[in-house]
């Protein structure tokens, strides 16, 4: 299966701190891609270098069978910790703003709006929407110019049952419309229902990486694969 995106030996360096240490990971077009890995691990900094919020120190990325450049960010969505809405706006008025810094034709918001499942909002303002639509609505910014790579940081994180059930629909969605969708996350539970391949990042380093068998205990897995690697605050 073709990747959509690789990285070879990507490395990020904060002073004398190695937050990232070589890392290769390799993404199948059309798939989920979940990163696991606990706090600190380096999965927030490898995203942010995937979508250009920062640069690697060293090391290389393939995106889509080319060496990624800034132009291959119109063709990657991403949602990185917070959601920047504009409280004072409507989920439509805040995909308005996003689509005309992106020069890109609003005719799009109304699939988007149905897509995320916002598409009965009104006039109701960002400010006052729950926890899970703000990360819905986010996740409909994203969509803006139609990426081919959706990358989501920790989607999950602070949602209810309900929040969590209908991101889980929303992102298997996805598969359907040939997005392929990179998630970072510590919630195994989660991973196990999302989750086609995976790959497990502790101290910086990419542990494992391998197709995910439904069948296997991931919690098992992921706790072993840390463990080997002397890595601790699981």
């Amino acid at each position: 299966m073709q990747n959509i995106l690789e990285t070879t030996n990507l490395t990020k360096k904060f002073k004398n701190q190695v937050a990232l240490d070589h890392v290769n990971i390799h993404v199948p077009a059309n798939q989920v891609y979940c990163l696991l890995g606990p706090n600190g691990a380096g999965k927030t900094t490898l995203m942010k270098i995937l979508t250009g919020m920062i640069s690697a120190t060293e090391g290389s990325i393939s995106f889509a069978g080319h060496e990624w450049s800034r132009k291959d960010l119109a063709s990657i969505g991403s949602l990185i910790e917070n959601a920047p809405l504009y409280g004072n706006l409507t989920a439509r008025e805040n995909l308005q703003v996003i689509c005309n810094l992106r020069d890109v034709d609003t005719n799009e918001i109304d699939n988007i709006l149905a897509t995320v499942g916002m598409d009965q909002t009104g006039k109701k303002l960002a400010k006052n929407f729950s926890l899970g639509m703000k990360e819905r609505l986010g996740i409909g910014l994203a969509l803006v110019g139609s990426p081919k790579l959706l990358i989501l940081d920790e989607p999950t994180n602070g949602l209810d049952p309900l929040g969590i059930q209908q991101l889980r629909n929303l992102i298997a969605e996805f598969k359907k419309k040939d997005i392929t969708v990179i998630i970072s996350s510590h919630m195994l539970s989660e991973v196990e229902h999302l989750a086609d391949n995976i790959g497990i990042i502790g101290n910086g380093k990419l542990l494992l990486e391998k197709p995910i068998n439904h069948q296997e205990n991931l919690e098992e897995l992921f706790n072993s694969t840390l463990m080997k690697a002397g890595v601790t605050g699981a």
